[in-house]
């Protein structure tokens, strides 16, 4: 059975830095396109970023571009997002997906695919 396990979140003051990690177990990783996405509860879910299956093509949502940095280590299986000078309206839960889409707007039908979406980690950016 697939699972995705994120860690790395937690409470930062603003223009802090956070690393995500999201661990695969039960699938190899270097067989999917890999995203980040993000909710905050009474909003709609937001595509953070995806990474190609060999690492060399990424996607940014504006919101996140210069600031966030998506990468992966298919030998451990697991995928990362650097978080730089986070600012407060980047607080949500970020959920790890495999699947996602490299251009334009990043969107995923993980969710509804067992395995293939994370439970998530907090993010909390406060001062």
């Amino acid at each position: 059975q697939s699972q995705l396990v994120e860690s790395g979140g937690g409470l930062v003051q603003p223009g802090g830095s956070l690393r995500l990690s999201c661990v695969a177990s039960g699938l190899s990783l270097d067989n999917y396109v890999m995203g980040w996405f993000r909710q905050v509860p009474g909003k709609g879910r937001e595509g953070v970023s995806c990474i190609s299956r060999n690492g060399d093509t990424t996607n940014y949502a504006d919101s996140v571009k210069g600031r966030f940095t998506i990468s992966r280590d298919n030998a451990k299986n697991t995928v990362y997002l650097q978080m730089n000078n986070l600012k407060p309206e980047d607080t949500a839960v970020y959920h790890c997906a495999a699947d996602c889409t490299l251009q334009g707007k990043i969107t995923t039908v993980a969710e509804d695919l067992a395995g293939f979406w994370g439970r998530g980690t907090q993010v909390t950016v406060s001062s």
